[in-house]
C-alpha cells in the first residue's frame, strides 16, 4: 500500500515570506523562473483543493439544514416542537440516536483515550452501551411511552412527588449546559482548529475560541428553527455521513500504518528486536496486533485511572444505563416514536450500530499514536495550558534546588532559569514563559507552602511521553525523581498533593489523522469535516432541545407561568436554546486545561455527581411499588454529596468505581427509607397515551443477536489470544 501524506501547509510569518521573496530575487535566471512557476502551480493546486473542500462542506451543511426544516414544517405546537408530533419511525429513531450520541466528543475524546492510557478498553463505553440499549428497549421504554410523558423528570412526579421532579430538572439542566453542551462545542472546535486553524489557504485565522462561537451559534439557530423533528431528519444524513467518514479515516489510517517501516512505529510497550525483525514483511493486521498487544485488551488493572476491570462489573453500567435510559436528549428520540414497536426496533437498530463504532473511532486512535506520537508530544510542548501547568511544577523543584545550594532567588534570575528550562525541554519558541511578577508570585507561594508543611506532601507524576522528552543529565526528569525520593516519607500517602506533568496531548489524535492520512483533493476533507461538524450540530441540537424542553416543561410552566399555552412554550424553548448556547460558548474554551484529563474523561467525571442517584431512584421506583414518595428527592440528592465526598477524600479511586459506591449508597438509603416507612398501597402508574403499546418480535430477535455478538467481542479481546 502507498503511504498517504495529507499534511496541511503551515502559515508562514510575514518575515519568512519576505525572506523567501528576497532569496528568489537574488537567484535570477532560468532556474528562478522555473522554481517560481512550480511554486505558483503548487499553491494553485492547494488553493483549489481547499476550495473544493469548502464547497463540499457548504453543500452538505445546506442539504442537512434544508432537509430538517422541510420535514419539520407545520410543527408549531409543543408536542410537534419537543416530540416531533410522536410520529418517528424505527429507522429514523435508530440513526438519530447514533447521530445524537456520536459527536466530536467521541471522535476526539475516545480516540484520544485509545491513543493514550486506555487503548481498546475505552470501547466498553460503546459495546456495553449496545447491551444497555437492549434493556432500555424492553424494560424502560414501555413504561415511558405508557405514561405519555414529555420529559424524564415528569416520570418522577408520577412515581414519587413534585420535589423529585424539580430537583432532577434543575440538576439535569445544569449538567446539560455546563458539561455536555460545553464539551461538545469544545471538542468540535478542537478538531476544526487542528485541521484548519493553521492553513495558509484560509483568509482568516481560526483558534479554538473562534471555532467554539461559530459551532455554538450555528447549532442554536438550527435547533430553534425546527425542533426535534428537524433534528431527527437532519440526523439521517449526518449519522450516515459519520459512519461513512469514520470508515474512510480507518481505511486511510491502516493504509499509512502499512506503509510505515516497523522501526519507525511508536509503541507504548517495549518490542523485542526479534519481533520487529519478524514483522518487516508482515501484513498490516498482523503488524498492528503484534505491535499493540498491550492496548488490545478490554480488561485493564484494577488501579487503572480510566477503565479498570472492576468498572465493567458495576461502575460502567451506571453511566450507560443513565445515559441511554434516563438522559433527556437521548430518550427524547424514543418518546417521539409512533408506537412501542417502532420505538423498540429503533433502539435495537441503534444498539447494532454501536457494535461497529469502536472499529472506526477507537482503533484509528491507537494507530494515531503509532504514527504520530512525536506530533502529540510536540502538541503538548506547544500547548500554553500544559506549559503553564508544567512551569508551576518546575518552580517547586527549582526553588528547592536554589535554596539547597544556598543561592539567592531573584525574580529576574527565576525568569531566566524558567525561560531556559522551558525552551530546552518543551517550547521551541524564544518567548519567556513567565514574567518577573509571575515568578515572584510563584516564589511567594513556594515559601508559604514550605512554611505550613504542605510542600513536603507534593508528589510529581508524569507519563511516558514526558519522561522520554525530559531526560538527560540534570534534566527536569532527574530533578523531579530526586524530589520524589527526597520526600518519599511524606508524599506517599493518601493526602499527597499530586502534580502531573504532561508529555503527550492525546486529544490531538483524531485531528492528526484527518490532517495527515486523508488524501488531498476530491473534497475528502470537506466531506469529513462536514460530517464532523454535522455531528457537533446534531448533538448540540439534541442537547439544546433537551435542556430547553426540561426548562420549559418542568421549570417554566411548572413554577413561573403555569398557564403558558403551546405557542408560548415553544417561544420560551427557543429563547432558552439561545441562552444555553451562549453559556456553552463562553465556558467551552476552559476545557483546554490539561488538569481536566481530556474532554471524554471530563464528561464522565462530572456525570458522576448526577447519574448514580438518578439511576438508583428510577430503578427503585420502577421495581419497588412501596417506596415512599419522599424518598425520590433524597435518593437524587445523595448522589452529589457522596460522590463529591469521595472525590475530595479518595481522589485516587477511579471515577467509575466512585460512581458504583455512590449508586450503592443511594440504593441503600432508599431501601432503608422503604423499610422504615413503606407505602400502604402499591403505586399504579397512570396511562396517558392512546398509542399502540404492542411489543416487537423482530426487536426481540435483534436484541438477542446484539447480546451474543457483544459477548463474543469481549471474549476475542480478553487478552488471552494475543
Amino acid at each position: 500500500m502507498r503511504k498517504i501524506s495529507g499534511r496541511l501547509p503551515a502559515r508562514r510569518s510575514r518575515a519568512a515570506r519576505q525572506t523567501e521573496r528576497a532569496r528568489r530575487a537574488e537567484c535570477g535566471g532560468h532556474n528562478s523562473v522555473e522554481n517560481g512557476k512550480k511554486f505558483l502551480q503548487s499553491r494553485l493546486i492547494m488553493t483549489l483543493n481547499v476550495l473544493i473542500d469548502i464547497l463540499v462542506f457548504a453543500a452538505f451543511v445546506v442539504a442537512v439544514v434544508a432537509l430538517g426544516l422541510y420535514k419539520s414544517r407545520g410543527e408549531n405546537g409543543s408536542e410537534g416542537y419537543f416530540l416531533a408530533g410522536r410520529g418517528l419511525t424505527w429507522w429514523l429513531i435508530g440513526i438519530s440516536l447514533i447521530a445524537a450520541n456520536i459527536s466530536t466528543e467521541q471522535f476526539v475524546g475516545m480516540s484520544g483515550s485509545a491513543s493514550g492510557l486506555s487503548g481498546l478498553a475505552i470501547a466498553s463505553y460503546e459495546w456495553m452501551a449496545a447491551i444497555t440499549l437492549v434493556f432500555v428497549a424492553f424494560l424502560f421504554l414501555p413504561k415511558f411511552l405508557k405514561s405519555g410523558m414529555y420529559t424524564v423528570p415528569q416520570f418522577l412526579e408520577y412515581r414519587f412527588d413534585a420535589l423529585s421532579r424539580s430537583v432532577m430538572s434543575f440538576m439535569m439542566v445544569v449538567v446539560l449546559v455546563l458539561v455536555n453542551i460545553t464539551a461538545v462545542i469544545y471538542s468540535g472546535a478542537t478538531v476544526a482548529d487542528t485541521v484548519f486553524g493553521h492553513s495558509a489557504d484560509l483568509p482568516i485565522d481560526l483558534d479554538v475560541a473562534t471555532c467554539c462561537w461559530a459551532i455554538g451559534l450555528i447549532a442554536a439557530v438550527y435547533v430553534c428553527a425546527g425542533g426535534l423533528k428537524a433534528c431527527a431528519w437532519a440526523d439521517l444524513l449526518q449519522g450516515t455521513a459519520l459512519i461513512v467518514g469514520g470508515a474512510l479515516i480507518a481505511y486511510f489510517a491502516f493504509d499509512a500504518f502499512a506503509a510505515r517501516p516497523v522501526a519507525e512505529i511508536a509503541t507504548t510497550a517495549a518490542v523485542s528486536p526479534e519481533t520487529l525483525s519478524s514483522l518487516s514483511d508482515a501484513g498490516v493486521f498482523e503488524k498492528f496486533f503484534k505491535l499493540n498487544t498491550d492496548k488490545l485488551t478490554m480488561f485493564l488493572p484494577a488501579d487503572h485511572p480510566e477503565v479498570p476491570w472492576t468498572a465493567l462489573i458495576i461502575g460502567l453500567w451506571i453511566p450507560n444505563f443513565y445515559y441511554w435510559g434516563f438522559n433527556q436528549y437521548i430518550i427524547q428520540r424514543t418518546l417521539g416514536a409512533s408506537s412501542l414497536a417502532e420505538g423498540q426496533k429503533g433502539v435495537i437498530f441503534a444498539a447494532s450500530l454501536k457494535l461497529i463504532i469502536p472499529f472506526i473511532i477507537v482503533i484509528p486512535g491507537i494507530i494515531a499514536f503509532n504514527l504520530f506520537a512525536a506530533d502529540q508530544a510536540k502538541s503538548a510542548m506547544n500547548d500554553q495550558k500544559i506549559l503553564a501547568t508544567n512551569a508551576g511544577s518546575y518552580s517547586i523543584v527549582y526553588f528547592d534546588m536554589m535554596e539547597a545550594m544556598k543561592k539567592p532567588v531573584t525574580a529576574k534570575d527565576t525568569v531566566a532559569r524558567f525561560t531556559y528550562t522551558i525552551q530546552k525541554s518543551e517550547a521551541p519558541s524564544k518567548v519567556a514563559v513567565i514574567s518577573e511578577a509571575e515568578a515572584g508570585s510563584l516564589y511567594d507561594s513556594y515559601k508559604a507552602a514550605k512554611a505550613d508543611g504542605s510542600l513536603a506532601k507534593v508528589r510529581f507524576e508524569y507519563d511516558d511521553g514526558w519522561a522520554k522528552t525530559h531526560g538527560g543529565e540534570n534534566g527536569p526528569k532527574v530533578l523531579v525523581d530526586r524530589w520524589n525520593q527526597k520526600h518519599a516519607a511524606t508524599n506517599g500517602g493518601g493526602d499527597a498533593v499530586v502534580k502531573k506533568l504532561y508529555g503527550y496531548k492525546y486529544d490531538s489524535a483524531f485531528g492528526l489523522l484527518i490532517s495527515k492520512v486523508l488524501p488531498e483533493g476530491f473534497g475528502m476533507r470537506g466531506f469529513i469535516f462536514a460530517a464532523l461538524l454535522g455531528a457537533v450540530v446534531s448533538s448540540l441540537a439534541a442537547m439544546l432541545n433537551a435542556a430547553s424542553t426540561i426548562f420549559t416543561i418542568d421549570i417554566y410552566k411548572k413554577f413561573i407561568v403555569p398557564s403558558a399555552g403551546d405557542k408560548h412554550q415553544v417561544l420560551v424553548g427557543r429563547i432558552a436554546v439561545i441562552v444555553f448556547a451562549i453559556i456553552g460558548c463562553i465556558v467551552a474554551p476552559m476545557l483546554a486545561n490539561p488538569k481536566l484529563g481530556g474532554v471524554f474523561t471530563f464528561i464522565q467525571e462530572f456525570q458522576g455527581y448526577l447519574s448514580p442517584g438518578i439511576l438508583a431512584v428510577f430503578i427503585f421506583g420502577m421495581f419497588s411499588k412501596r417506596a415512599p414518595r419522599f424518598s425520590g428527592a433524597i435518593g437524587i440528592l445523595t448522589s452529589p454529596i457522596v460522590y463529591g465526598f469521595l472525590q475530595w477524600q479518595f481522589g485516587d479511586i477511579a471515577f467509575l468505581n466512585r460512581m458504583a459506591i455512590t449508586f450503592a449508597c443511594s440504593l441503600g438509603i432508599m431501601a432503608a427509607l422503604t423499610l422504615a416507612k413503606p407505602l400502604k398501597q402499591d403505586i399504579e402508574m397512570p396511562v396517558n397515551t392512546s398509542m399502540d403499546l404492542s411489543s416487537s418480535t423482530g426487536a426481540k430477535i435483534g436484541g438477542a443477536a446484539v447480546l451474543a455478538i457483544s459477548a463474543l467481542l469481549y471474549f476475542i479481546f480478553s487478552g488471552l489470544w494475543f
